[in-house]
């Protein structure tokens, strides 16, 4: 191996300590079915708010979505922080997923925005439909946060240390 190569290695994402009880926790499975689903939740809801904002139809059914995605939001938020205590010792910030982390409470703030803006009357209908595509916007960046974490576990596991082939 070169000292080049060497040098653009990243650390392995997980000990092998933290791998054993990753693939040990039952709340692994309970991630890997709860991030498709937000994802559906979230597809569906990006059309049907879309559909608002081009049409002024179907305001109801764009917000039982937001509320559907927002709270597969927070539940996946929950148990990834139960995850991440099982796995990493602590329930948030573990510094193998510092950085998704705080990206994700950026995506928590803006869902929780338009919960309060719903709640409160605060905004019109075409100003909660605004924030909930930025927290979608959000989203999209930290799924592909998490995606690009689980590419790398698999490089990891492949014995590529983090370096793709």
């Amino acid at each position: 191996m070169t000292t080049a190569l060497a040098s653009k290695r990243s650390p392995r994402l997980y000990t092998p300590e933290e791998r054993a009880r990753r693939d040990a926790s039952r709340w692994t499975l309970v991630q890997g079915i709860l991030a498709p689903a937000q994802f559906l939740a979230f597809a569906v809801s990006l059309v049907l708010v879309l559909r608002f904002l081009w049409t002024g139809e179907g305001y109801g059914a764009a917000t039982v979505s937001i509320l559907v995605k927002t709270g597969f939001l927070y539940l996946i938020m929950v148990t990834g922080a139960i995850w991440e205590k099982e796995v990493f010792g602590q329930y948030l910030f573990a510094p193998a997923f510092f950085w998704e982390d705080v990206f994700s409470f950026a995506v928590i703030a803006l869902h929780t925005l338009y919960i309060y803006g719903l709640w409160t009357g605060a905004f019109t209908p075409h100003g909660l439909m605004f924030i909930a595509l930025a927290a979608y916007a959000t989203y999209v960046v930290n799924a592909g946060q998490f995606i690009l974490k689980l590419r790398r576990a698999r490089l990891d596991a492949d014995g590529n240390g983090g370096v793709a082939a």
